[in-house]
C-alpha cells in the first residue's frame, strides 16, 4: 500500500466519552458492560449492555444541536466522535468542507433506535415523530454532511458487524487512487430494540457480561458506540507530530458459508488475515498483538481461534476488547481499530476480561490481564460480521 497514516481519533463507548477515557479505562480494566440506565426494554432487567452512560438530551445539549430535529441517538454519538476526530487531526472547517476530503462512515441501526416511533408514523397513529424522515442507515453520515457542509464523496457501509472496518478499507483505497486527499472513516451504532430482539432470536445473547474465549462462554453482549478517525498519505502531512499511526493493509473476503455463523474450517478469517499479511507485504511472525473480533458466542471464538492456529506457527498476544464496551456493530471495527492504535502507542496490550477457564482446545489462550511494557510495531484487527464479511485490518507504528 501507499503510506496511508492515522492522524486522527475520536471515540465514544460505554468505557468512554472521548479517547483519553477510553484508555483510562482499558489500562485500569474498567468494563462498561451492566444494566442499562437511559436504554428501555422488555429485556432491560435480565440482559446486561455496553451502554453510553449520557442522555440524549445531554448530549443535544453538549453538541449545543436544537431539539426536535430528528437527531437519533445513533447521530448524536456519530456527531461527538466526529467532532473528537477532526480536531485531533487539527483539520480547519475548509478543509472537512473541501471537494478533497472523503467522508466514509457505516452503521447498521440508523435511526431504528426508535422503533416505536417507527411503527407509529406507519401505521400513522397520532401525530408523526420528529424522527420520521431520520429511520435510514445513512441519516448520520447526511446529518453530519449537513453540519459541517461537506462536499467531498461521501459514502455509507452496511456488511454488518464489519462494517467500519470496511469503511476504513475503502477510505485507503481512494486515497490509494489519488482521488481524495484525506478521509474522515468510521461508523457509529447505537443500542435498539430491533437489534435486542434480533440477536435474542438467535439466543447468542449472555445474561452476564460477555467471556470471549472462555470455555463457559454464553454468547455476546451487547453495545453501542460511535469513532472515527482521519486518514491521510504520508508524504502530504506537513506536521510528522499529528502522525499516530500507519495503515498498512486489509484483506476483506466473504466465509460464504452461514447468514450468521463463520465455517468450521475458519476459511473466511484465515483469508481475510492472509489478505491483509499480503497487502502490507508482513509475515505471520511479524504480527505483535491480534484485537480479535472475539465476540463470546462459541461459533466466532472456536472458529477464530482455529484461524490463528493455522496461520500462525507461533500465535502473538491477542484478547478481544469486546470485553470492555459489548459488541458494537458497525463501529465495531473503528472502535478496535483505535484500541489497536492506542496499544501501539502505549505499547501496552488490554486484555480479555472475565476468562477464567480459556478454551481447552488449542496451547494459547488470549491475554487475561493488563501487559505494559510491550515491544508492539505491527497489529492486526479482525471484524467478521453477518453474512460471512470477514475484514482484518492491520495497523503499525511510524518509524
Amino acid at each position: 500500500m501507499a503510506e496511508i497514516v492515522v492522524t486522527g481519533m475520536g471515540a465514544i463507548s460505554s468505557i468512554g466519552l472521548t479517547i483519553a477515557e477510553n484508555l483510562h479505562s482499558l489500562k485500569h480494566e474498567i468494563s462498561g458492560i451492566q444494566k442499562a440506565k437511559h436504554f428501555k426494554s422488555h429485556y432491560s432487567d435480565s440482559l446486561v449492555f455496553g451502554e453510553i452512560d449520557q442522555s440524549d438530551a445531554s448530549l443535544l445539549e453538549e453538541l449545543g444541536l436544537e431539539k426536535g430535529l430528528g437527531y437519533t441517538r445513533t447521530t448524536l454519538i456519530a456527531i461527538k466522535a466526529f467532532r473528537e476526530a477532526v480536531a485531533n487531526a487539527q483539520l480547519s472547517m475548509e478543509d472537512i468542507a473541501s471537494a478533497r476530503t472523503a467522508f466514509i462512515s457505516s452503521s447498521t441501526v440508523g435511526g431504528m433506535c426508535y422503533t416505536d416511533d417507527l411503527y407509529h408514523d406507519a401505521n400513522m397513529q397520532g401525530s408523526p415523530s420528529e424522527y420520521v424522515k431520520n429511520y435510514e442507515g445513512s441519516d448520520h453520515a447526511l446529518q453530519i454532511v449537513r453540519l459541517y457542509g461537506m462536499k467531498g464523496i461521501t459514502d455509507v457501509v452496511n456488511t454488518a458487524c464489519s462494517s467500519s472496518a470496511n469503511a476504513i478499507a475503502l477510505g485507503a483505497r481512494l486515497l490509494e487512487t489519488g482521488k481524495v486527499d484525506r478521509v474522515i472513516a468510521g461508523g457509529s451504532d447505537c443500542l435498539a430494540k430491533f437489534t435486542v430482539n434480533g440477536f435474542n432470536s438467535l439466543r447468542i445473547l449472555s445474561e452476564e457480561p460477555c467471556k470471549p474465549f472462555d470455555t463457559n462462554r454464553e454468547g455476546l453482549s451487547l453495545g453501542e458506540a460511535a469513532g472515527y478517525v482521519v486518514l491521510e498519505r504520508k508524504k502530504d502531512v506537513s506536521d510528522p507530530k499529528k502522525i499516530q499511526a500507519a495503515f498498512s493493509g486489509f484483506g476483506i473476503c466473504n466465509d460464504a458459508f452461514h447468514p450468521s455463523a463463520t465455517s468450521d474450517d475458519a476459511r473466511g478469517p484465515r483469508m481475510a488475515m492472509e489478505l491483509a499479511l499480503k497487502r502490507a507485504n508482513l509475515n505471520p511472525e511479524d504480527i505483535h498483538y491480534i484485537n480479535a473480533h472475539g465476540t463470546g458466542t462459541p461459533n466466532n471464538d472456536l472458529t477464530e481461534s482455529f484461524a490463528f492456529s493455522k496461520l500462525f506457527k507461533h500465535v502473538p498476544p491477542f484478547s478481544s476488547t469486546k470485553s470492555y464496551v459489548g459488541h458494537t456493530l458497525a463501529a465495531a471495527g473503528v472502535l478496535e481499530a483505535i484500541y489497536s492504535i492506542l496499544s501501539i502507542q502505549n505499547q501496552e496490550v488490554y486484555p480479555s476480561l472475565r476468562v477464567k477457564e480459556p478454551i481447552a482446545d488449542f496451547s494459547f489462550q488470549p491475554t487475561l490481564k493488563y501487559t505494559p511494557e510491550v515491544a508492539i510495531q505491527n497489529v492486526l484487527s479482525n471484524s467478521f460480521g453477518f453474512g460471512g464479511n470477514c475484514t482484518s485490518l492491520i495497523f503499525s507504528a511510524c518509524i
